[in-house]
């Protein structure tokens, strides 16, 4: 069950609840270094909308018939498709579940503290460079969406509006489903999407998750604090479900009991895994111990691998075997 701990130390937190304060931390902290290391890789990272034409060849196999020139094909009696380069500029939204497992975390910050940061730190990225970023936030369902913008201020207001958003403990079960839903609703153009997420919810978004990919390109930010996976030895304490408020004291303190959650954790991950490669995403993983600079540096040279993989198959229609396994997802 999703986890809530009273232990967590709400420090970090109470500094982040000024977006002004939080964005200027990120500027001065990650995105200035950011900016300079991924220099020259948005369009490996994120791609435009637009699609401008840059030249034809011969068709394989694994082409695209849309893409096919049929006056040049009649003129030389074989195939051609056509080639195109992407705009760089781009909208970029953000999906983010603010449930109330996300407000968990076994230090000083929370799921929803790794989220504001991340979204914060992408949005600022994105922006700098002339695209606009949105944002659907969903509690126990889809009750803000903000219109994509560019500039600082629109940044600092989708910050404030995700801090506003309050959690609702025992409001019930999530369903990302519903979430997604919305956004195919919503989102009519093709774009980045960011489903920020620690995936905790009822069966059956995954889904909706793939017909997502369909028309946009589809990110999963996985958010997961360290606690979920392994539990220490705590003796006897109290876990509560933060979605339901259904309470079980156990007795940490019992290694049967540890292998078993340990067991029944590593179940978890197999299995979402598995639905996120299924759905053709690629995922991030977020934990709330770790350095968001790093988390985002190791998806860029990830992202790049899958692109330099996409160029190779595009020439050979054979992956070679080092990159073969990036096909799945980066989790």
């Amino acid at each position: 069950m999703p986890a809530s701990s009273s232990t967590a130390a709400p420090t970090e937190a109470a500094v982040d609840r000024n977006s002004e304060a939080l964005l200027k931390r990120l500027e001065w902290t990650v995105i200035r270094r950011l900016d300079g290391l991924l220099q020259g890789n948005y369009r490996t990272l994120w791609r435009g909308a637009g699609l401008d034409l840059a030249d034809l060849r011969e068709y394989q196999h694994h082409d695209d018939v849309r893409h096919i020139d049929w006056n040049v094909t009649a003129r030389l009696q074989h195939p051609y498709v056509r080639q195109f380069t992407e705009d760089r500029e781009m909208s970029a939204w953000f999906l983010v579940d603010l449930s109330a497992s996300v407000d968990f975390g076994s230090d000083a910050t929370t799921k929803r503290n790794v989220a504001r940061e991340f979204v914060g730190v992408l949005s600022r990225l994105l922006t700098r460079h002339g695209n606009r970023v949105g944002a659907l936030l969903y509690g126990t369902d889809v009750d803000t969406v903000i219109p994509a913008r560019t500039g600082r201020p629109h940044v600092l207001h989708l910050l404030e509006r995700m801090a506003a958003r309050p959690a609702e403990a025992g409001a019930g079960s999530t369903n990302l489903r519903d979430l997604l839903r919305a956004a195919q609703g919503i989102i009519k153009r093709r774009s980045s999407l960011f489903v920020v997420s620690d995936f905790i919810s009822k069966p059956g978004w995954e889904v909706t998750l793939g017909q997502l990919v369909t028309r946009h390109e589809v990110t999963a930010v996985r958010l997961y604090d360290p606690l979920e996976m392994d539990l220490p030895d705590l003796g006897l304490i109290t876990m509560r479900d933060a979605e339901t408020g259904e309470q079980i004291v156990v007795d940490t303190h019992d290694r049967g009991f540890r292998r078993r959650f340990a067991a029944a954790a590593e179940r978890r991950e197999t299995a979402l895994r598995e639905a996120l490669a299924s759905a053709g995403v690629d995922t991030l993983e977020l934990a709330t111990d770790e350095d968001l600079q790093n988390a985002i540096l190791r998806f860029a040279d990830l992202r790049k691998q899958r692109s330099r993989l996409a160029n190779w198959s595009g020439r050979s229609g054979v992956a070679p075997d080092h990159l073969s396994s990036l096909k799945t997802g980066f989790a």
